[in-house]
């Protein structure tokens, strides 16, 4: 049996072992995947021995995705990024970044191509970085919107190394919403358990548009319950939290994951 798993602290309320497993049970491949709740100062150990061990490849989260950058050998894009969540075990150990990956193709999964489009992405952290550097890599014009400009500024200024990036703060919303063809909320605005939270309301948007939230607890958010009034497209976080897991899934194993099932095994787990 190969092993795989997340590393992270707290790590417990990972859904990635969910997924993983209904794909691996799917594919009918001798594989299991947990989670492993691992400190900052024991990453480096971590990752050694889970080589030594033989695990298939591990995913990184919250506190170790920077971390991992001075002991892993990062690819540019996770370089720019500043974050790898991905580290294929193959070969040494290689360290990727896929949170822009699935950003991406949930939008291409709707039958969105970002290529030439106005985009305004909400949050300047580290999901935001991800996501600015692959939309703009892949021809996208991104604006940074942002409670702190000067933060807006700082990731701008890096995206622009790889593609059309602007910064703002949240004085004129409506303004730029109304220039914007895609809308992305990276905050953790109206995340459970304040759910009642919005950025942006249902007159600030348009009918064109495409509202997209990256948070997946609740699945139906505040702001895609906004948008739907306005009669916007909607699309939610679990499908970001899915490709970016397939994209991980193809790095470790090389083949193509059921990403159906493993969107029907998220969904049935937050439900």
């Amino acid at each position: 049996m190969k092993l795989f798993g997340v590393l992270g602290d707290p790590v417990s309320h990972s859904l990635s072992p969910v997924m993983h497993n209904a794909a691996f049970k799917a594919m009918g491949m001798d594989c299991e995947y947990h989670a492993f709740r691992v400190s900052t100062e024991n990453l480096e150990k971590a990752l050694h021995g889970a080589s030594v061990l033989g695990f298939g490849g591990l995913n990184l989260t919250i506190p170790l995705k920077e971390k991992a950058l001075e002991i892993v050998k990062p690819t540019e894009l996770a370089r720019q990024i500043g974050a790898v969540n991905t580290v294929d075990l193959k070969m040494g150990m290689t360290g990727y970044n896929t949170d822009g990956i699935g950003a991406k193709m949930a939008l291409s999964h709707n039958g969105i191509e970002v290529k030439g489009k106005n985009v305004l992405l909400l949050g300047a952290g580290g999901a935001a970085r991800a996501i600015a550097f692959q939309l703009a890599k892949d021809g996208a014009s991104v604006t940074i919107a942002n409670r702190s400009i000067d933060r807006a500024e700082a990731l701008a200024r890096d995206v622009k190394k790889v593609g059309k990036a602007q910064a703002s703060g949240y004085v004129d919303l409506k303004g730029l919403i109304k220039d914007s063809n895609i809308l992305i909320n990276s905050t953790s605005v109206g995340m459970y358990p304040k759910i009642s939270g919005t950025i942006v309301t249902s007159e600030m948007m348009h009918k064109d548009l495409v509202v997209f939230d990256i948070v997946y607890n609740p699945q139906n958010t505040m702001l895609l319950k906004e948008a739907k009034k306005a009669g916007a497209t909607i699309i939610d976080g679990v499908m970001m939290l899915v490709f970016q897991g397939a994209e991980s899934f193809k790095i470790w194993t090389g083949r193509k994951p059921p990403v159906d099932i493993m969107e029907k095994a998220v969904r049935e787990k937050l439900a």
